[in-house]
């Protein structure tokens, strides 16, 4: 058993101090790869020789006395971002041998701080699943437990993460993309605040790589640790050049605690539409117990918190009228004739998903309305409250499961079975809003499985969440290696 990898901070340490070269470092990490990925597949397009002269050119450049924030450092990069001289499919069969020429701004972030990109990491079928696998690549499997899944979908850098294939990777997030695999596999993410960090370049096969304004969806950072988060957070922090015509100096709002104790948070466990397994409600707990034996201020009701059941399914429609933008048409009538044969009374989740993929754009417009009203109650919230700790997922990672419809799966929640896409309730929290959230390993389930859990922070105040990770991650612990067995 491995204890316990090291974080990229510590690997910064000891490149500026000349106890190891980024080559040796990369070596390291690819002999890592080629001896443990056959099980899990995390690494779905390396790119090894590439990277090996991008760790000599590091070398070089420290030893001339050049320091950036991640000289020589050894990263991953979700397969969706596009690298140049890479192909990048989304899990698409039918572009497989695409390759774009540029690189995504967040790779050109990531290189222009010396990182050292060692390949891609594995998505699902266009990003658009709470597990990792496509026809392409295959499946991405937990290095916990390869009968399980990484989660999705940035499942790939999650399991590269926790696996030791490099110190930090990058991902998404529109349905806690970049949070449930963190909370399946033990590490770190942080969906940053909507808007915040440009996402040019992480598009899908074929399309123009162009500044657009995502209406959910986040690119951020992944880690080992919070600090490393925070690190790469501040390399990939700010909006597009293109979009502002100048390269932009981002200064974000310090964070608003710097000490446990000084802390006053809301505590969330339970969800009126879909109920809470006793492994995530002990890892959230687990959390709240170490908030209030530091001193903080640990509430858990409020009557500031925005409607949760109204939350939850405006985000429904409004992720789902986004996700079927690209159905052919023949699809997208279906669609309507089954949303038709609902019932004027169906108020469940399955009924908002249906709704929101044939909104018209009168009824999207209305949506977003009630959007800004949640927005407005989430303002008026964090002026009593720094953070709101919740679940990320009701469930630890669950195992793999690729019946081809997503509408005909379930999730065992505590032995009751719930509609597979109902356990997005938490993830959504966050993200309909647009509000920062922050994944951090909350301790281990009675089968041995990683839990994690969300620290929400006010809009543009990232460093709240990211400040209260890492006082967390001294006060509980944070990552811990699994023991990789050899198949």
């Amino acid at each position: 058993m491995e204890r316990n990898l090291p974080t990229a901070e510590e690997l910064i340490a000891s490149l500026r101090a000349g106890d190891v070269t980024s080559l040796e470092l990369v070596d390291e990490a690819i002999t890592r790869i080629e001896r443990d990925d056959k099980a899990i597949n995390a690494i779905c397009v390396p790119d090894f020789d590439r990277a090996r002269a991008a760790a000599r050119r590091a070398d070089r450049a420290r030893a001339r006395g050049e320091d950036r924030p991640l000289l020589g450092i050894p990263v991953t990069v979700k397969e969706s971002y596009n690298v140049a001289g890479l192909p990048t499919t989304w899990g698409m069969p039918e572009h497989r041998d695409f390759v774009p020429a540029e690189d995504a701004v967040q790779v050109s972030r990531l290189r222009a701080a010396g990182a050292v990109v060692l390949g891609k990491t594995n998505v699902p079928l266009g990003l658009q699943d709470v597990q990792t696998y496509n026809e392409i690549y295959g499946t991405t499997t937990n290095p916990w437990d390869r009968a399980r899944t990484p989660g999705g979908s940035s499942g790939g850098s999650a399991a590269a993460l926790a696996a030791g294939f490099g110190a930090l990777s990058i991902g998404s997030d529109i349905g806690g993309s970049l949070r449930t695999p963190a909370h399946f596999c033990g590490v770190y993410a942080h969906k940053p605040t909507l808007g915040l960090v440009a996402n040019r370049g992480m598009v899908p096969p074929a399309a123009p790589a162009l500044p657009v304004d995502l209406d959910l969806a986040v690119v951020g950072p992944m880690a080992r640790s919070a600090r490393d988060l925070t690190l790469l957070f501040d390399v990939m922090a700010g909006p597009d050049p293109l979009t502002l015509g100048v390269v932009y100096d981002l200064t974000l709002p310090p964070a608003r605690r710097e000490r446990l104790g000084d802390v006053r948070v809301l505590v969330l466990d339970e969800h009126p539409l879909l109920p809470t397994g006793s492994a995530v409600r002990s890892g959230v707990n687990r959390v709240a117990d170490a908030l209030a034996d530091a001193g903080a201020r640990v509430e858990r009701h409020s009557p500031l918190l925005p409607d949760l059941a109204e939350a939850a399914t405006l985000y429904q429609r409004l992720l789902f009228a986004g996700a079927v933008a690209g159905y052919a048409a023949d699809e997208y009538e279906q669609l309507r004739t089954r949303a038709a044969g609902l019932g004027a009374d169906d108020r469940s989740l399955s009924a908002a998903r249906l709704r929101g993929t044939v909104l018209s754009h009168r009824d999207w417009v209305r949506a977003s309305d009630r959007r800004e009203f949640h927005r407005h109650g989430w303002r008026q919230f964090f002026a009593g409250f720094d953070a709101v700790v919740c679940p990320i997922t009701p469930t630890p990672a669950f195992p793999h499961d690729h019946t081809p419809d997503l509408l005909d799966r379930r999730i065992d929640i505590d032995g009751a079975r719930y509609p597979y896409l109902d356990q997005l309730v938490w993830a959504g929290l966050a993200t309909m809003p647009g509000l920062p959230a922050t994944a951090v390993p909350a301790g281990r389930s009675s089968e041995g499985l990683p839990v994690g859990v969300q620290i929400i922070g006010p809009m543009f105040e990232d460093r709240t969440p990211l400040r209260l990770a890492e006082l967390l991650e001294e006060a509980i612990g944070g990552f811990r290696a699994p023991q990789l067995t050899q198949m």
